[in-house]
Formats: structure tokens, sequence, C-alpha cells
């Protein structure tokens, strides 16, 4: 199944997870395997943020395309960067934000348990 470009739907989400600012969602796919919940590209602005929160029952892998930010990985802060990956697995929480000047492109997918 392909998915065209024109086909790929987007939005704004305001403060996202009670983030600061708005993330962009492109979803990639108009069309989920059962498992899959999401399969998107999140921009970040500068100094916008997703919120802290904990995964149940499912797992979140981000893949840093572009920019620069900062992740709270259950109880460790760590630097990101394009090329960097992350797992947030089920019962663990994480937080994404946009500390550089340019815009911070995730590609992100969460798999059910």
């Amino acid at each position: 199944m392909i998915t065209r470009k024109e086909q790929q739907s987007h939005g704004i989400r305001e403060f996202m997870r009670g983030g600061k600012k708005q993330v962009e969602t492109t979803e990639l796919s108009t069309r989920l395997p059962e498992k899959m919940r999401m399969f998107s590209i999140l921009t970040l602005i500068p100094g916008a943020s997703i919120g802290y929160h904990v995964h149940e029952n499912e797992t979140e892998m981000f893949y840093f395309m572009e920019g620069n930010g900062r992740v709270q990985d259950d109880d460790r802060t760590v630097d990101v960067s394009a090329g960097d990956s992350m797992a947030t697995f089920s019962g663990h929480g994480h937080s994404v934000e946009n500390t550089g000047d340019t815009d911070l492109v995730i590609l992100a997918a969460i798999i059910k348990d």
C-alpha cells in the first residue's frame, strides 16, 4: 500500500502532552497495522516541547531526523541531535524539547504490546 505525499494528513497540536508551544504532525500512512497506533513526522519549532508522559502497553520509537533537542528518558536528561534514536518501552516515560534554533524533526512510531 502506497500513501502519496498529498494523502498524508497534517495537523497542529498545541501544548502537546502539557508541553510548550505547538507540534506539527504529519501522519505518514492512511492505514496502519493493527498493532501500530502512530507512524508520523513530528516537527517541533524552536522552544517547543512535548510534555513528560508514560507509555502503558505500547512502545514509542523516535528517530531524530533534523535539529537538536533534549529528552527526559525516565529520570535521565539527555541531549539529542540528528541521527540519534530513542525507544520508550511500556511502563516508562519521556519528554522532548527543541533546544536549537531550527526545527526539531522526529520520525515517531508507536507500537502496541
